[in-house]
């Protein structure tokens, strides 16, 4: 393993093109995640969404496929989509890190939460994102999209269902990883906090006006 570098950002080209910087993101090796994972998996969706979605990292489906929420969590999310009446090929998806940390375990790749140098230090990536979209609203999903998009001071549990200050969108705020729904046992537990991401993404198209 080599050693961590502090930023993606000398990766980072100057263009606000999103072909171009997925093709610079390829050869990006501002942490060490590159050596384990299969490809980067850069954020995908219209260059003028109006709503862009932040998620954690790729899963073990994302890796394989080069392409962010085809797994599990993304049919939780693309559900929570439909029910929120909002067409999934209009919303930018992507994630806070890029490739997926993972440890073995037998012939599985078990998903391990990246750290906070590792979410630091491909926050370059996210912030080029942003600014190559300039959404309108913008949704952080779960505790590492948000920690990357507002700071550690924002918490899922204390500020979900609000509406956050943030310099590069009018319209912020954060909800549940679908991950983590996909991981409540209960079905009424389950079916809860399904409506509550339906709500949140109701939430921020709303404050938009174009609800």
């Amino acid at each position: 393993m080599t050693t961590e570098a502090d930023s993606a950002a000398e990766f980072v080209p100057a263009s606000r093109s999103l072909p171009t910087l997925r093709r610079a993101a390829e050869g990006c090796r501002g942490c060490p995640l590159w050596e384990d994972a299969t490809q980067t998996v850069f954020g995908a969706g219209p260059r003028k969404a109006e709503l862009m979605l932040v998620g954690e990292q790729p899963g073990d489906r994302e890796d394989v496929e080069g392409e962010p929420f085809v797994g599990p969590a993304g049919g939780i999310l693309a559900r929570a989509l439909e029910a929120a009446e909002i067409d999934r090929k209009d919303v930018y998806l992507t994630n806070a890190v890029k490739r997926f940390k993972w440890r073995a375990r037998g012939k599985r790749r078990l998903h391990q939460t990246p750290r906070a140098g590792e979410v630091e230090a491909c926050k370059p990536w996210l912030q080029a994102e942003l600014k190559a979209v300039r959404p309108t609203a913008l949704l952080a999903l779960g505790a590492t999209a948000a920690r990357a998009l507002f700071g550690s001071s924002v918490r899922v549990a204390h500020d979900r269902g609000r509406l956050i200050d943030f310099p590069l969108a009018p319209v912020a705020a954060l909800t549940l990883h679908p991950s983590a729904i996909l991981r409540l046992k209960d079905h009424d537990e389950r079916e809860d906090a399904f409506a509550g991401l339906v709500d949140d993404l109701r939430l921020v198209l709303g404050a938009t006006g174009s609800r």
